[in-house]
Order: structure tokens, then sequence, then C-alpha cells
């Protein structure tokens, strides 16, 4: 049997102000033409549909496109689950209707918790979700008012879907946890205080293959068996050096899985530039797309005045600009009260040093601040 693996499209995210909603629809159209090339039985989407428990309305008529695409068109059923930045009700709207047409999707934590059940040439294999829930949330659905991490809510969850699964027989979990050594970016929100959030990978014990969400680089737990597929795209930064996939996954007699990551190529990326200013106004490297999303960092000794609209000259969706010479405020503060005992030149010179990073000025800049600090002590004396 055949997997397609996804998880966190994060519909409807905004970064640095910006809508991304037409660089998600390209992705989930290139995941749709994975789908119709590979032919899986299956497509397992990890939770974080959306970014947020009330969606733009474009980013639920994103959704409504690919679901139809995938279910109706090319006729690939489709497992979804609720991540921590869904709202389950939202998600849950028409599922008992749609089932019937192959999307099945588990929004709620249940302690009758539905299981999907495929056949192959091998025999059944069931699939399971594993929906987010808070620890709250879980003591109320299982009766259990010991449960206060987020370990023993999944405790709870993968102990209630094995009691349904016939012993023996392959099976799959989709969940959206922050397991145990996994590898958080900046863009993932936090679960809970502390490492309240982690869950252990023993969890899934009895589970053949594992298909994670909520971590968006794409990572293994375990061997060929407990997978986060990664995000859509990137969605910080501090995810520039990441490469984004969808993991088709094949589940042989026994349960042993193989697993194949196929690149999502996004038509603008995510990337950071270090330059002056005068090297990002020559232009773009010949092998730049100057329409990525870019984050600048300048290298400018200086100030550079108006840099991000002259920034914007070279790359138009530049979203970031930072200078790690600027000066530090609350660093030069604590220097405020030996300004009186200070020459202008010694005042200017520590000025200098924290802005250029340098430990003193060359002989260079010196003879020019000599110069100028004689000729206004000269207009001083005029006045």
């Amino acid at each position: 049997m055949r997997f397609l693996h996804t998880a966190d499209w994060h519909l409807g995210k905004l970064l640095h102000g910006t809508h991304l909603t037409g660089d998600q629809r390209d992705l989930l159209q290139k995941l749709c033409e994975i789908a119709r090339e590979e032919s899986p039985d299956v497509v397992l989407m990890a939770g974080d549909v959306y970014d947020r428990s009330v969606p733009p309305s474009e980013a639920v008529g994103l959704l409504d496109d690919t679901l139809c695409e995938l279910v109706l068109e090319i006729g690939v059923p489709v497992v979804a689950i609720a991540g921590n930045h869904d709202s389950p009700d939202r998600l849950d709207f028409g599922s008992r209707i749609l089932k019937e047409q192959g999307l099945h999707v588990f929004s709620k934590p249940s302690a009758e918790p539905g299981v999907v059940t495929m056949e192959d040439e091998h025999g059944p294999v069931h699939i399971t979700g594993l929906p987010y829930a808070e620890p709250p949330q879980a003591r109320h659905v299982f009766g259990d008012s010991g449960i206060e991490t987020h370990d023993e809510v999944l405790a709870a969850q993968t102990e209630a879907a094995r009691s349904k699964i016939p012993d023996g027989e392959r099976s799959v979990a989709v969940g959206h946890v922050f397991a145990k050594d996994g590898e958080l970016a900046d863009s993932e929100r936090p679960l809970a205080v502390g490492g309240a959030e982690t869950v252990g990978a023993a969890r899934f014990e009895g589970f053949d293959y594992v298909a994670l969400g909520h971590l968006h680089r794409r990572q293994r737990v375990e061997e060929d068996r407990i997978e986060y597929a990664g995000s859509l795209m990137k969605y910080s930064f501090d995810e520039a050096g990441h490469s984004k996939s969808v993991s088709l996954v094949e589940m042989g007699e026994e349960g042993g899985c193989t697993v194949e990551r196929i690149p999502l190529e996004p038509k603008r990326d995510l990337r950071r530039v270090e330059k002056t200013i005068s090297e990002v106004e020559a232009g773009p490297e010949p092998d730049e797309n100057e329409r990525d999303y870019i984050w600048v960092t300048l290298q400018d000794d200086g100030p550079v005045v108006d840099a991000m609209s002259r920034i914007r000259e070279t790359y138009p969706n530049a979203l970031h600009v930072e200078h790690p010479s600027q000066v530090d405020a609350g660093s030069l503060s604590a220097e405020a009260s030996n300004l009186q005992s200070r020459s202008e030149k010694e005042v200017f010179e520590e000025f200098a040093s924290h802005v250029t990073g340098e430990e003193s000025l060359s002989e260079g800049n010196r003879a020019v601040l000599e110069e100028a600090l004689s000729r206004l002590k000269g207009e001083e004396r005029e006045a």
C-alpha cells in the first residue's frame, strides 16, 4: 500500500504582512500532480490545515479546491486531522457527509476513535487519526483526571486506537505532536510551557507507520516508521536552509515501510541575502530569482538611508532588512553619564565603535574627524 504523507499547510498564512495564499495554491497544485503521477492509495494530512482558527475566505476556497481535485477528480481518499492551529468545529463541518466520497476528517479526540480500513493485495491496513487535543479536553473525553501532559493525552489516544485494530494487522497512525528530540522552527507555535509539550515515540508502539505533523523540518524519529513530512513551504526565515517535500510511503506485506521524499519546489523561495547596499543596487546575481522572499542583512559600515525602498528596486519581495552594525541604544545609555567627562573626539570614536564594530577609527577616518571638529570649533568662535 502506498501513502502520500503531507502536513502543516497553514493555509491563510501571513509572512511579515504578506499573504502567501498564491504560493500555497501553486504548491498544492504540485502536490495534486504528484498524486496523479504516483497513484497513492490514500493521502495523509497530519494537521495544521489552516494557519489560524478563523481562516480567511481565500484559504477556505483553496482547501475546497484542493480536496475536490484529490478526492473527486483524481479519486484518491484523504485522511486529515486537526492540528493546534485549526478550529476542530470548522474543520469538522460536513465531514460525515464527505466521508462517503473518500474524505475522512478527524478533528476532535474521541474515546471511540474512528478508523479507516483500506485493502491491498496483502490484506487490510487500518488508519487512525489522532487529532491535536489539550490535556483539559482529553481529561473530559477519556474520563481520566490524571491526564496532565501532551504525552499523557497521546497515551490515551493511542491506547483507544489500538483497541479498535485487530491484532496482527497492519496499521497507520496520523498525529500532530511534538516528538521528543524533534527540531522546532520559529514558525511553529509552542504547544505548552517547558517540557510538557513533548511526547515519547514509545507511545506509537504497535503502529507500522506514524505520519506526523507540527514540526516544519522534515525529519525522522525512528527509521522508516515515524516521520514528519515537514511543512508545505518555508514559513519563517530560520527555515531558509530547509528543503520541502511530500513523503511517498510504501508499506509491504509485513508492515515494513520505505519512504521517498518528493521535492516541492516553490516559484518564490525564502532566502537570506548578506550584501552592502551598493552590491544590492548592482542587481541580482545571475543565478538568483529576484522575485524570492528576501531577508536582507546589510554589511555597510555606516547607516543606510531609505534602505528598504532601495532594496526593493532589486528585490521587489524583500520582507525585512537588518543592519547588524546599528547602534544598540541600551548599551550606549550606560555611557550617557560619562559624556561630560569626555572630549567630542572620544565620544565620536566610542559611537563609531558601536556602529562599525571596529575597536578604533582608521588613520584616514581619524584625520577626517579631527578636521571636522576643528572646523566646527572655528565656526563656534566666529558665531
